[in-house]
């Protein structure tokens, strides 16, 4: 079976203000009704099971998300693990944290920031996309690859999941 990872941006948080720290900066309306429609649509084509790891940053705004996802996905919120170097992670210290993931793990949702994401996927897929807010990216490792072997061009790129 192939491995598979979804990466997921962040939902719409508030705009940057002097008021308040960038890594606590929370979830909008908008961002929350947005990221409910793409959980929704994940949910329709995903089955969660024991090989299936949810991954965030801490963040406020990624750790909304990945906790949204996970109730309309039925993942239990407590087996959420959050990584603080998610947060303005570049596409190589993302790579270096998937390839730390165990062979027992199937599937992967990631939740984390641009640009760091777009260029993980964009990386492994020899692709381009920019990920907008709450869009998902579901990429597949190519026969023969695992998590702790992924690197340059071992995946396809096989669906981007947004709002339309």
């Amino acid at each position: 079976m192939n491995k598979t990872i979804f990466i997921i941006r962040h939902a719409k948080a508030e705009l940057h203000s002097f008021n308040k720290q960038d890594f606590k900066r929370n979830l909008i309306d908008e961002g929350i009704d947005r990221a409910k429609i793409i959980a929704k649509k994940l949910n329709e084509q995903l089955s969660i099971d024991q090989k299936t790891l949810f991954i965030s940053s801490s963040a406020n705004r990624a750790k909304q998300t990945a906790e949204l996802f996970a109730d309309e996905l039925n993942y239990p919120q407590d087996n959420i693990r959050f990584e603080e170097e998610i947060y303005e992670a570049s596409a190589k210290e993302i790579l270096t944290l998937i390839n730390s993931i165990s062979d027992d793990c199937n599937t992967i949702l990631l939740f984390g920031h641009n640009p760091g994401i777009s260029a993980f996927v964009n990386y492994c897929c020899d692709t381009y996309i920019s990920l907008r807010t709450s869009e998902c990216a579901e990429i597949r490792l190519l026969e023969g690859i695992d998590f702790t072997t992924l690197s340059h061009h071992m995946a396809t790129l096989n669906q981007l999941i947004s709002e339309e």
